[in-house]
């Protein structure tokens, strides 16, 4: 958990990508998010998904994973709340969204290619790397395209923004909740 100064106008969750390939809460992309979101002054919560760490249990295949998102928010008894994730994390919180009916999420590289992703709230915010070989940007393209949501892509940038993140993370300070 990563606080604000001052009181926090709400809680940002942030979802980390694949545990099974690596991703933790302390993955750079995750850590920029919420950065960009304490900045902004929001109380920054990024849990590790089950088996990931010292957290119990085991990967189960976004079923739990998104369980698990849901109590974590409930814990936290925020009233104002943003849900943001990266990759798999991105799958996950667009499907607690349609689960919670939350407003606007974050999504970046969300990992449309590897999980039937819903549809998210207007005026979500999805942000890819104009070369990401891990999910094309072609397949977000898709999936954003029936619902008019707009993809901000950023010129250059991979799967993990690889000297990319100050961009991310001004995206995300500008983005308006």
């Amino acid at each position: 958990m990563d606080e604000p100064e001052g009181s926090a106008r709400g809680v940002a969750l942030i979802a980390h990508p694949h545990p099974l390939f690596g991703g933790t809460l302390d993955n750079k992309v995750a850590q920029t998010l919420a950065r960009a979101f304490v900045a902004r002054g929001y109380t920054a919560w990024r849990p590790n998904f089950r088996g990931v760490g010292a957290s119990e249990g085991a990967h189960d295949e976004g079923r739990g994973e998104v369980d698990d998102l849901q109590a974590v928010l409930e814990h936290t008894q925020a009233e104002r709340y943003v849900l943001a994730g990266f990759s798999f994390g991105a799958a996950m919180q667009a499907m607690l969204s349609q689960r919670i009916s939350s407003g606007p999420v974050v999504l970046v590289g969300p990992a449309v290619t590897n999980f039937a992703v819903p549809s998210v709230p207007a005026g979500s915010l999805v942000i890819h790397g104009e070369k990401d070989d891990t999910i094309p940007l072609a397949a977000v393209m898709d999936w954003a395209r029936p619902q008019d949501l707009p993809v901000v892509v950023v010129p250059g940038a991979d799967h993990f923004f690889h000297r990319r993140l100050p961009v991310l993370r001004e995206l995300v300070e500008r983005f308006p909740p």
